[in-house]
């Protein structure tokens, strides 16, 4: 499976989305597994994460730590972050170094 096959995986098993149909070398678009939602298409690059933002994704979670703890065990890492006080956001990287933000959703 190439980089292109694991970022759609990778994208589903973090959402709770999948393929609405089978995805391009380079391009995928993801809908949710149930109910509804927004699509999500994910289109590979050759540009270096490092040197140039691609994408930046917030992701809302009602339980911060359970959410950041799955991410990390598929596959993300934190990223040191010089965080404001009170932040309500963890930053973590995907396996292909994007940056994303998990936020605790507000009560």
């Amino acid at each position: 499976m190439g980089r292109a096959g694991r970022a759609t995986g990778r994208g589903c098993a973090a959402l709770n989305y999948r393929p609405r149909e089978e995805p391009e070398a380079d391009w995928a678009v993801l809908v949710p597994r149930a109910g509804a939602g927004v699509q999500l298409a994910l289109k590979l690059v050759t540009s270096e994460a490092k040197t140039h933002r691609r994408h930046h994704l917030d992701l809302y979670a009602g339980n911060q730590a359970a959410e950041v703890e799955r991410l990390l065990g598929l596959g993300a890492e934190r990223v040191e972050w010089r965080y404001e006080p009170g932040a309500d956001y963890v930053v973590l990287a995907d396996p292909d170094g994007n940056r994303f933000c998990v936020v605790q959703k507000a009560e």
